[in-house]
């Protein structure tokens, strides 16, 4: 679910002429009312596990414009930015196209998309403040959250109860306590907890428990904030964490945390919510012992609150050349309004709304995920953000501060210096 950022890097040329196209392009309410054709871009991820959604949302606007042609086009994400960069410079795009949510920004920085008007969109008013956050540049809405997914803590539960432990902590303190008796049973060469150095979406949920942030806006100016006694409060947390428990290649990121955690390496990791379940699948449990006993649980964090974490997800978003904007919010409504959301609920994803979300915590299958979810945060929405994360600026600090090569303080200020430089360039 997590999707990388792609920062508008060479593609800016190409983006500043889309804006100057779109200067005098309305927000999309009346334009293309009357189109008789819409082009739909989604992944592959609608394609394959949910397309009678699909169908659904066609369905609500040929009732409402009998004989509008809808054309559907499905990219895999490795590909898709690509040939969306590509179409984008001429007048051949299309109407509506899914957007991991870290990509929004670039695209809304350089005014690829058009705003819309989120009154429009049901369940606008209760959307997930991350999700909401993805698709606000500026005080305007360039999207419109279409699912997400958040991260949880999963333990191994037969490995916690051979020290005692036999359920799921609901305190940090219950939590580290745990942690303790396995570290000592299994020795240094474990993890009791597995957790990637260069994890940044982890070290930062960390930062926003304790009351900091990356980056703050004031007059329409981002700055740093990672050096913030708050901030630098959580980033002790998560070194101590990384310090105690993480008994790994401290110069690593996540991407093959799942593999580590089936390799039987390690006792518990925080991580999408997919992560345990696929370190358990049979190609992936290398010691036969963890099917039927990882368990997800929601992550306590520090301040006695549950740990704030990152949503990633899809936004749908309506580019600013398009010839049938009106449509195009027509279709997107049909397709994240109530009847959608809970077929995209029924398999399995996050909803884009409270409403929805408070639902599925009384389900005991879902009120693990739908529970952390409800505290999030989002990446600065700062015009520069993208150059910060070209640069791994985050990454950079925390392998610096996991392997002791610099003090929390001095990371983070060095941190602070390199994101100011970028973070208000466009």
């Amino acid at each position: 679910m997590k999707r990388k950022l792609i920062a508008a890097i060479g593609i800016a040329g190409m983006m500043v002429s889309i804006a100057a196209c779109g200067g005098d392009k309305d927000s999309g309410d009346s334009k293309g009312s009357d189109a008789k054709e819409l082009t739909v871009w989604l992944t592959v991820d609608a394609q394959n596990n949910w397309p009678a959604l699909v169908k659904a949302a066609d369905a609500a606007v040929l009732k409402k414009h009998p004989g509008v042609k809808i054309n559907h086009e499905y990219y895999g994400w490795p590909d898709k930015n690509a040939k969306l960069d590509a179409v984008l410079a001429t007048d051949k795009a299309p109407d509506v196209v899914e957007m991991g949510n870290t990509e929004m920004l670039g695209y809304m920085v350089k005014g690829a998309f058009a705003p819309l008007d989120a009154a429009q969109f049901d369940n606008s008013s209760a959307w997930l403040d991350g999700l909401k956050a993805s698709v606000t540049y500026n005080g305007k809405t360039y999207g419109v959250p279409y699912y997400a997914g958040g991260r949880v803590a999963n333990w191994r539960k037969d490995l916690f109860a051979s020290v005692g432990v036999k359920s799921a902590p609901k305190t940090y303190a219950e939590l580290t306590a745990a942690l303790d008796k396995v570290q000592k049973k299994e020795g240094d060469k474990f993890s009791a907890w597995y957790q990637p150095t260069r994890d940044w979406y982890a070290a930062m949920s960390f930062v926003y428990d304790a009351g900091g942030s990356i980056a703050v806006e004031s007059g329409g100016k981002w700055k740093a904030n990672l050096s913030s006694p708050e901030s630098v409060k959580g980033l002790n947390e998560f070194k101590d964490v990384v310090d105690k428990y993480m008994h790994g290649d401290k110069t690593k990121d996540e991407s093959d945390r799942y593999i580590v955690y089936g390799q039987g390496k390690s006792g518990m990791i925080f991580a999408p919510a997919w992560e345990g379940a696929t370190a358990a699948a049979k190609e992936n449990d290398k010691t036969g012992k963890l099917a039927g006993n990882v368990e997800n649980f929601v992550m306590p964090g520090p301040s006695g609150k549950n740990l704030p974490v990152f949503l990633g997800g899809s936004d749908l978003a309506v580019p600013v050349k398009s010839d049938a904007q009106a449509l195009a919010a027509e279709w997107i409504n049909a397709f994240t309004g109530p009847s959608g959301q809970k077929g995209l609920m029924a398999k399995g994803n996050l909803p884009n709304n409270k409403t929805d979300l408070a639902t599925l915590k009384n389900d005991p299958a879902t009120a693990v995920p739908a529970t952390a979810a409800e505290s999030n945060w989002f990446v600065p929405m700062a015009p520069g953000w993208g150059q910060v994360e070209k640069a791994q600026v985050l990454q950079n600090m925390l392998q610096s501060i996991g392997t002791g090569k610099k003090s929390v303080e001095d990371a983070a200020k060095e941190a602070d210096a390199a994101i100011d430089k970028v973070i208000n360039n466009s």
